[in-house]
């Protein structure tokens, strides 16, 4: 990850070894052999994202500042590097989950070496490599939400639909409502985005500038799984009006009628399969595991438009960014209820907005710089975190990021127009 600003903050070590703590208990449920499956090229086996946050660490704390450090293994290097360039050669991302050893119980070993090390050498970090382990908090944050929705993807692949956490039912009060959701009017004319102040940020937050917005309207919760349905029951995935001309050429080649993870039993009754098994779906729930495509054929259907991530920041600002449905702990990972106003948590929310950089953007020097920059081109911004994103890791400027046509993520959406 690149960051352009990352203060040592008050709490750093408790925060780093309670963020190492979470990761390793995310993955209790899982055997050696869930631990090393991939299902597909956009994701990652759970073993390689323990082993991948933690050589992050070895590479960019310990062997940069700790001279006398010698490393745990050789191989890891080229098994562990994601798209660092400036640190070598490294393993296919595709061919991942073909790296039956190291062990998951040699991986768990790794972490245990590479955090003694950082204890052992803590008081005689210097403060650049402290910066580096609140990166590396940073960092590990976010493969904690990739663990889970890789974990969700790779059990959906299986005909039994194992539960990766498996919870009672416990229904929740539908709120959908027949005359639809309120909207809220934003912040609009000139308005200022982007990170600024204390903190944390990524580099691709900043650097804060002005925008012009035209009056709008947010949305007061996002779109719920009953509203979803109406959209499928009146033709949405067949009407190719409604459709972006990829997205109708995305629909079309891989036979889209539903969200991810939804299917129909004998009866046609509609389930979904989430982390704690299969289910029938809650119309009350925000609808989830979308692309960008859906997501802007259903505010054509529904005579809207997605906002965009300046629409959405300057309305967001005002919430308290640490509340809403966020990962505290291990356990069912769910979106709940789609009426909350806070716009954070529950789903990610796709914007309108290609994920370019703003105004006088640098990526960070060096091999910690790569991460970010280098992806601005063909990806849309989401805002606002999910259900499997840390509570903390995000705030009103985090901007999110994928290609149009994913959605093994946590992704929704929330309606915007223009008053």
């Amino acid at each position: 990850m690149g960051a352009g600003r990352v203060p040592v903050t008050v709490g750093l070590k408790d925060r780093f070894f309670a963020t190492r703590k979470l990761t390793v208990d995310l993955t209790t449920p899982l055997s050696d052999a869930d631990a090393t499956v991939q299902s597909m090229p956009d994701t990652s086996p759970a073993k390689w994202h323990l082993a991948h946050v933690t050589w992050f660490l070895e590479s960019f704390v310990l062997r940069d500042h700790v001279p006398q450090y010698r490393a745990f293994d050789d191989n890891f290097a080229y098994l562990f590097n994601s798209y660092y360039e400036a640190e070598g050669a490294r393993h296919t991302r595709a061919a991942r989950g073909l790296i039956t050893r190291p062990s998951l119980g040699q991986i768990l070993d790794y972490r245990t070496h590479v955090e003694s090390a950082i204890e052992a050498h803590w008081n005689n970090l210097p403060e650049t490599a402290l910066q580096l382990v609140e990166l590396g908090i940073q960092h590990e944050q976010q493969h904690q939400e990739l663990l889970l929705t890789d974990i969700l993807h790779l059990f959906a692949q299986n005909p039994i639909y194992p539960a990766y956490w498996p919870t009672p039912i416990i229904g929740d009060a539908a709120i959908f409502r027949e005359d639809g959701a309120g909207w809220r009017e934003g912040p609009w004319g000139l308005q200022s985005i982007g990170f600024e102040g204390a903190g944390f940020a990524f580099d691709c937050e900043g650097p804060r500038h002005e925008v012009y917005l035209q009056p709008f309207a947010l949305c007061e919760r996002t779109v719920s799984n009953a509203e979803w349905m109406y959209f499928m029951n009146d033709g949405g995935y067949s009407d190719p009006h409604l459709w972006l001309s990829d997205g109708w050429s995305w629909v079309q080649r891989e036979g889209i009628a539903a969200p991810l993870y939804w299917q129909q039993n004998s009866d046609g009754q509609w389930l979904s399969f989430g982390l704690d098994g299969l289910r029938a779906v809650d119309l009350s729930a925000p609808v989830t595991h979308i692309s960008l495509y859906e997501a802007d054929a259903y505010a054509s259907w529904a005579n809207a438009r997605l906002p965009t991530e300046a629409e959405w920041e300057v309305a967001a600002a005002s919430f308290p960014s640490g509340e809403g449905h966020l990962l505290d702990r291990p356990g069912p990972v769910r979106p709940k209820v789609a009426g909350c106003s806070n716009p954070f948590g529950n789903v990610w929310q796709w914007t309108g907005s290609a994920y370019r950089p703003y105004p006088g953007f640098r990526a960070a020097a060096g091999a910690v710089g790569e991460y970010n920059g280098k992806f601005m081109s063909g990806q849309f911004v989401l805002r606002g975190g999910s259900c499997a994103t840390p509570r903390g890791h995000v705030r009103a400027s985090y901007r999110n990021f994928f290609y149009p046509h994913q959605r093994w993520q946590f992704t929704g959406l929330r309606l915007a127009k223009n008053v």
